[in-house]
């Protein structure tokens, strides 16, 4: 039996769509890239002659309005992501949305609202790929009581590992206008922490500037609004405390990432070197200390997110990296540090103050 073709817009086309996307969807049999749509014809058409992508339009109503299309992947900032999102939806296509999943928890609401609306169109936000080959490791840990009950998990998270340089270039993710209430990659790792203890009931979140100000396109000199160093306590609603911590402003930082998941029987730690992989440590009461989990190949998960978006729509699994509901979960808490910080309170989740 033929294999019913499937035919992907493309909007936006930065690293990800360029590295990952493009060529995820062209491994597929069936799958058509039909049209692209960047934020110039120029930069599309750029696009299209190195990927052989037969149409380049104007903007991105063309794909959304194009009777031909049966799905979209959209790659652009997360200012545009609700836009996008709803307007493929309204127009009966499939979404596959790149991360962050929108400007903030009221955007990501109702795009969660509209996908619902839709039962039959599949609608997947990308995942966080930071983890993927210790996730099945640390959840099975976790299931199988490994730790006991969760007392504390305390996370650090240095991007970068620079000491701060006030002539650094503007980026787009250190712009409110196009960023939201995203910062840095603070959803990223809480992403993951949801998959290993589940989900915060609390958030208290203190966050600095420590670079003041960036250079921008036209060298003029940029405010920074977004933080690029933050403290968080969370109450996590399994029990326990999280403390999480992530900057990119910390010179000679020991690790990129440095992750210890305490419990009443054992602790899991997570530590990866700068330019390094993550690697488990993990030991029981029982144990003199933690020792390292070798994690056989098999059980390392991979990326397959262009391959789980098209089975979906085929309808041979569903999505789990990462579906709407989930994606929506990380947004409020990440909202819910924004809200913290400007309060200077204790931020209860579910949020109950949209905004």
């Amino acid at each position: 039996m033929a294999i019913k073709p499937i035919r992907i817009g493309l909007i936006g086309a930065g690293g990800n769509m360029k590295n990952r996307h493009i060529p995820g969807f062209k491994k597929i049999n069936g799958v058509t890239l039909a049209a692209v749509s960047n934020r110039s014809y120029a930069s599309g058409k750029k696009i299209a002659d190195e990927f052989g992508i037969p149409k380049v339009c104007h903007d991105w109503m063309e794909i959304i309005e194009d009777e031909t299309i049966d799905a979209v992947c959209i790659g652009t900032w997360p200012y545009m992501h609700e836009t996008l999102t709803v307007g493929a939806l309204d127009h009966a296509k499939h979404v596959l949305c790149e991360a962050r999943m929108a400007m903030n928890s009221a955007e990501a609401h109702r795009m969660l609202k509209v996908s619902m609306d839709y039962p039959r169109q599949v609608a997947q936000i990308v995942p966080s790929p930071r983890t993927f080959a210790i996730d099945r490791t640390i959840i099975e840990m976790m299931g199988k009581g490994y730790i006991g009950d969760l007392i504390s998990v305390d996370a650090r998270v240095n991007t970068g590992s620079a000491f701060p340089k006030n002539d650094s270039p503007m980026h787009w993710r250190f712009s409110r206008e196009f960023s939201g209430n995203n910062i840095m990659a603070m959803g990223i790792l809480y992403e993951a922490m949801m998959r290993w203890v589940g989900t915060a009931r609390s958030v208290q979140a203190l966050g600095q500037s420590v670079i003041k100000h960036r250079i921008g396109p036209d060298k003029s000199r940029v405010q920074m609004t977004i933080p690029d160093h933050v403290d968080c306590i969370c109450e996590m609603e399994q029990g326990g405390i999280m403390r999480y911590s992530i900057s990119s402003v910390l010179g000679h930082s020991p690790m990129s990432i440095e992750c210890h998941i305490f419990g009443t029987e054992g602790t899991i730690s997570v530590l990866e070197k700068h330019g390094g992989k993550l690697e488990v440590y993990a030991g029981r009461r029982k144990d003199k200390a933690v020792k390292q989990v070798n994690i056989p190949k098999s059980k390392q998960g991979y990326w397959r997110v262009e391959e789980e978006f098209i089975n979906a729509i085929r309808g041979k699994e569903e999505v789990k990296l990462t579906d709407f509901t989930t994606a929506t979960k990380y947004m409020e808490w990440t909202d819910a540090v924004t809200l913290s910080m400007r309060r200077g309170e204790k931020i209860y989740l579910p949020l109950t103050d949209r905004y």
